[in-house]
C-alpha cells in the first residue's frame, strides 16, 4: 500500500527571496518544512551564489510551474575581471589571473553589444543541463567535459550599471535557459582578461518581482506570531503564476463543459494564444473562480489544457 505524502494541502505560490549559499533544491525542502506543506517545487532553479526571487509552487499551483519555468528572468549581476574560474563563478578555484585593460563605458558598452538580442551559447559545463540523465555540473566535477549543442537565447536588455576598476555591474532581462555566467565568462575573452561572476540577484521572473519577494526570516516571523493562519496570508493565489494572460471569463453551462475536458465556443476570445479560464459566478462583483488555463484551438474554439481542483 502506497504510504500518503504527509503534509497540509495548502495551494499557491510564494515568492522566495533565496538566500546566498542554499541550493533551489534545499530551498525548497526548508519552505516545505516551514509551512508543513504536502506538495511544493520551485520553477526554474538558482545557483547557490545566487539570490533574490524563486517562486515556490504549493499544491496545485505546481501544475502551472512549467509556465513560470519557460517565462523571462532579470537579474542584476557583478563581474570581476581579470580573474577566470573553475565554474564562472565566486565558487569555483581560480585558474587564470590575467592584467585588465583600461576600460571606459563606451568600450565596455561596445563588447557587450555582442550579448544583445539574439545568439547562440554554449552552456556551461557547470549548469544543471542533462547529458545521459546526469547533472553537467556533476561531471564537470569528475573531470569529465562532454560536447553541449549551442542554444538560441534572447537578450533583450544588458545595462551597464556601473564600472569601478576591475568590477562592472549589469542588468539583464533574458529568456529562459540564458546563462548569466556564460555571459560574463565570454566578455571577459572578448577583452582579454578574463572574468567570473561575484555576485548575481534575480530581480523578476515571469510575472513576479522582487518586491513581492519574502525571506525565510520574514516567513519564521509571520509562523511565530500567528502560526499558519498568519503564515499563510503571504501565499498568492494560483492564477497568479499566469497573471499577464488574458482572461476568458464562462458561465453556467460553457463552463460545465469544459470542467469536463471539452472545447468550448466563447464569444469575443482572443483568436490565438494561452489564456486563463475564470468562471463567473451569479454575483458579477465577484472576481470568479479560476478554473485553469487554455488555448486557442484552430477553428476558435478555447481547450482546456491545464485544470485546477478547487476544493
Amino acid at each position: 500500500m502506497k504510504r500518503r505524502n504527509k503534509g497540509r494541502d495548502i495551494s499557491g505560490v510564494i515568492i522566495l527571496d533565496k538566500p546566498a549559499g542554499l541550493s533551489s533544491s534545499e530551498a525548497v525542502q526548508k519552505a516545505k518544512r516551514l509551512f508543513r506543506a504536502r506538495k511544493v517545487g520551485h520553477t526554474g532553479a538558482l545557483d547557490p551564489l545566487a539570490t533574490g526571487v524563486l517562486p515556490l509552487c504549493f499544491g496545485e499551483a505546481t501544475k502551472f510551474s512549467q509556465f513560470l519555468l519557460d517565462s523571462d528572468k532579470t537579474y542584476w549581476v557583478r563581474i570581476q575581471l581579470g580573474v577566470r574560474t573553475e565554474t564562472g563563478d565566486a565558487d569555483g578555484a581560480v585558474v587564470a589571473t590575467r592584467p585588465v585593460p583600461e576600460l571606459d563605458e563606451d568600450m565596455l558598452n561596445r563588447a557587450l553589444e555582442r550579448y544583445r538580442g539574439t545568439f547562440d551559447q554554449v552552456p556551461s559545463m557547470y549548469s544543471a543541463i542533462k547529458h545521459q540523465g546526469q547533472p553537467l555540473y556533476r561531471l564537470a566535477r569528475q573531470g569529465i567535459e562532454v560536447p553541449r549543442e549551442p542554444r538560441q537565447v534572447t537578450v533583450y536588455q544588458n545595462t551597464l550599471e556601473r564600472i569601478d576598476g576591475e568590477h562592472c555591474e549589469l542588468l539583464i532581462q533574458c529568456s529562459k535557459g540564458t546563462y548569466v555566467r556564460t555571459i560574463a565568462e565570454e566578455l571577459g575573452e572578448d577583452l582579454g582578461c578574463g572574468a567570473h561572476v561575484t555576485a548575481l540577484r534575480r530581480l523578476a521572473a515571469g510575472p513576479y518581482h522582487i518586491d513581492e519577494a519574502w525571506t525565510f526570516e520574514q516567513l519564521e516571523a509571520r509562523r511565530d506570531e500567528g502560526g499558519f493562519t498568519t503564515l499563510d496570508t503571504v501565499l498568492l493565489p494560483v492564477s497568479s503564476s499566469v497573471r499577464d494572460w488574458p482572461v476568458i471569463r464562462l458561465k453556467d453551462a460553457t463552463a460545465y463543459y469544459l470542467k469536463q475536458g471539452q472545447p468550448v465556443l466563447v464569444p469575443q476570445a482572443p483568436t490565438e494564444g494561452w489564456v486563463q479560464l475564470v468562471e463567473q459566478l451569479d454575483n458579477d462583483e465577484l472576481p470568479g473562480q479560476f478554473l485553469g488555463v487554455g488555448e486557442i484551438l484552430d477553428d476558435g474554439r478555447v481547450a482546456p489544457r491545464r485544470l485546477v481542483v478547487n476544493h
